[in-house]
């Protein structure tokens, strides 16, 4: 076997170790969430009880629920704000405080996430115990507001990430033309810059709602009563031994993702084909 040869088969080995890795533990919680025995180890045969007895199991149904609309409003506000924030960062390349305002937006990226929810928390009791003396009632209660802001917090860092290398990647001699043309700032934002940067929008989208759905520590730092997340209830019910029907849950989990992160590659695929024919075609004319 030449060097080349076995090189080859060197890289497609751990290749496919690498994604036995990552996607065998799954594949093995979609197969046992199908399990008629209560213990997770042991097959038993064939079942559909675990997602019959899902449809009964109020908790989770709730705390799934919750979690999705946490994390929806989380991915659509930190697009949002991470969008502004990398705009200002690649198009003002100098202001006052512009290292500050770099830094702060990226220090969720590299701080523990258990010292992001501590100073959170320490934050909003301050500012409910503010309140609370000002106007005679506490605001904001923890629950669901409180979860969103800690998680768009986070989103907002990884969002503008994405959108950064994105707009660093544009060439900014199409944005000019279309203020020669009479276009306003505005105008060149909305009718040029945001359809050439869709794909990174949907891809930071994506990005921050996964995050969001799955987060543990910031969401047991500003969770109050009546506004678990799914990821809380699984995590407190880990403690006691998992329930086979906590598999079925994360199987329809896992087949949502899946099926939207199918469909976002096929639009994102076909968009970029169609720029790239229009580029083409701009080209020849």
């Amino acid at each position: 076997m030449t060097s080349a040869s076995f090189n080859r088969y060197f890289a497609k080995g751990w290749l496919i170790f690498g994604y036995a890795f990552l996607y065998l533990p799954i594949l093995a919680l979609v197969i046992y969430s199908f399990n008629d025995s209560p213990l997770p180890n042991v097959w038993r045969g064939f079942t559909l009880k675990w997602y019959a007895a899902l449809a009964q199991d109020t908790e989770i149904l709730s705390g799934l629920w919750l979690s999705l609309r946490i994390a929806f409003f989380t991915a659509c506000g930190a697009v949002v704000l991470g969008t502004l924030a990398a705009f200002t960062l690649v198009k003002y390349r100098r202001f006052r405080g512009r290292t500050v305002f770099s830094g702060m937006v990226t220090a969720p990226l590299v701080m523990p996430e258990v010292v992001v929810g501590l100073s959170l928390l320490l934050m909003l009791v301050s500012i409910q115990r503010a309140t609370q003396s000002a106007f005679g009632w506490g605001f904001p209660e923890r629950g669901m507001l409180t979860i969103w802001l800690g998680h768009l917090l986070l989103g907002m860092a990884y969002a503008t990430v994405v959108v950064q290398a994105r707009l660093q990647d544009l060439n900014p001699q199409l944005e000019e033309a279309a203020m020669d043309l009479g276009a306003r700032p505005l105008q060149v934002f909305v009718l040029v810059t945001l359809p050439m940067i869709a794909q990174s929008l949907a891809s930071a989208w994506l990005l921050t709602f996964t995050i969001s759905l799955d987060d543990v520590v910031l969401s047991a730092f500003l969770s109050g009563p009546g506004s678990t997340t799914m990821p809380l209830v699984i995590f407190s019910r880990a403690r006691l031994g998992l329930n086979p029907s906590v598999n079925a849950v994360a199987t329809i989990i896992v087949a949502i993702v899946a099926i939207g992160v199918l469909m976002a590659s096929y639009a994102i695929a076909r968009a970029e084909r169609r720029r790239q024919q229009e580029l083409a075609a701009a080209a020849r004319g």
